[in-house]
């Protein structure tokens, strides 16, 4: 597009606002978990609130490689607009959790291409890609799990997790506990699972948080099932 077109002007005031909303204190917490970018979230969602949904400055501001802009881009975009190309292009450049995340939940699972994305993911050697499709996974296990695997997956999740990166490793527990969670039949052996891998056993939780270890969690959720 050329240059001092309209959506460029509109590009450069997005990120000049951003850039005024940017706080040290913001930038500090987020960077504890790996997001560069000092936004505070309710304020980046009031800009998005704004602007409305608007494609083509949503892919300029994905463009910008700038985090905060990025996580915008992903608020005000159409997601069935992008190709199943874009979204995996995307996908392996979104090093930053925050902006993995909100892609793979805010865009990806409402795009036509999220199954076949899926499968190609999960099969990825690169760890923060193969999560997305754990994370596509455990979204299929609660809403649509008629055509999964289920056993074969809590086979390669007893395999792998435990050595799993960081990321990934998240991603399987998620769709371990999805698992136990939402499928009796499988209950038991899902728990088994966590209980022998001791996967985020000792993670750090809040009071009133459920721990992401997943015996924990299972029973957790199954109790809220049983009392509503």
């Amino acid at each position: 597009m050329a240059a001092g077109s309209p959506v460029d002007a509109t590009v450069a005031e997005v990120t000049a606002e951003l850039a005024e909303l940017e706080d040290p204190r913001a930038r500090a917490v987020n960077e504890k978990h790996g997001d560069d970018h000092g936004v505070n979230l309710g304020k980046l969602r009031a800009v998005a609130k704004r602007l409305k949904t608007q494609q083509e400055l949503a892919v300029r501001l994905w463009e910008t490689d700038d985090t905060a802009a990025r996580l915008l881009a992903l608020l005000i975009c159409r997601p069935k607009a992008f190709g199943r190309d874009a979204l995996d292009r995307m996908l392996r450049e979104a090093r930053a959790p925050k902006v993995h995340d909100w892609l793979v939940n805010y865009v990806v699972k409402k795009s036509p291409h999220a199954e076949e994305l899926r499968v190609a993911w999960s099969a990825d050697p690169d760890p923060v890609v193969a999560s997305a499709g754990w994370a596509l996974t455990t979204e299929r296990v609660g809403k649509k799990p008629e055509t999964l695997d289920l056993p074969g997956l809590l086979d390669v999740i007893e395999a792998e997790m435990k050595d799993a990166p960081d990321r990934l490793q998240w991603a399987m527990n998620h769709c371990l506990a999805q698992i136990g969670i939402d499928h009796p039949g499988l209950r038991a052996r899902a728990v088994g699972i966590g209980e022998r891998l001791e996967v985020l056993k000792d993670y750090p939780t809040s009071p009133g948080c459920t721990s992401p270890y997943a015996p924990d969690w299972i029973a957790e959720m199954v109790r809220r099932q049983d009392a509503g």
